[in-house]
């Protein structure tokens, strides 16, 4: 399932399924049928009139419809809604319990986490890393901001000395600052303080592989 669907243009759905499933013999119409009901996916609609996320819900129709062993899906849940993408995942699961290997490119941690045994990074066209869902977990890390009251009093040398936390900057009654593993530190810090505000960012897997890089360059092989 590519990144980015071709353009079937006038074509409808149920065309396009023919067309590809012709090319290797055949679909099952059963599993297509159930497949566009399972993802509300209208098949008698041109594909020119397709939303984005119609597009994508054939993707998935196209990639599963012949019950391969062997999946690669690029980015699969862009342009899903919430309740799509967990059937997407209940799919995904399903297909994996029965025995099929799947690639999935993605730069969503949750996602990654959800639907993957094991994660690897490619730099410059290679593999660079391969890691297990567990040491994912020990390098992960999140962006905070926290805003203060005006006029309050901001702990910054606590927030300094917090545990796990980084890369602290603070700008009038702003502070953003980096959390690895636990809150708890962080959230001891200002526990006294007036916050009106705290957001936390999830970075991207790139992102958290790269700090990882940064920290161990000799993970990398020369």
């Amino acid at each position: 399932m590519p990144g980015e669907m071709p353009q079937f243009g006038s074509l409808r759905g149920s065309e396009v399924v023919a067309y590809l499933g012709g090319m290797r013999g055949g679909a099952d119409v059963r599993l297509v049928r159930g497949l566009a009901e399972r993802f509300n996916l209208d098949l008698s609609r041109r594909y020119r009139e397709y939303s984005s996320g119609n597009k994508q819900k054939l993707g998935i129709v196209l990639a599963f419809m012949h019950r391969p062993q062997l999946l690669i899906l690029d980015e699969p849940t862009s342009g899903l809604d919430p309740l799509i993408q967990q059937e997407f995942y209940a799919l995904l699961n399903e297909t994996r319990e029965g025995g099929a290997t799947i690639f999935l490119s993605s730069h969503i941690l949750s996602e990654v986490e959800r639907a993957c045994d094991r994660v690897g990074i490619v730099r410059a066209g290679r593999l660079v890393r391969i890691a297990d869902l567990d040491e994912l977990h020990r390098i992960r890390f999140h962006h905070v901001e926290i805003e203060f009251a005006t006029g309050a009093r901001v702990p910054l040398d606590a927030i300094k000395a917090a545990a796990g936390g980084e890369d602290v900057v603070a700008e009038d009654h702003r502070v953003a600052c980096t959390v690895k593993g636990s809150f708890e530190p962080l959230l001891h810090a200002i526990r006294d303080a007036k916050v009106t505000n705290l957001v936390s960012h999830e970075p991207s897997l790139e992102e958290i592989f790269l700090e990882y890089y940064r920290d161990a360059p000799r993970a990398l092989p020369s």
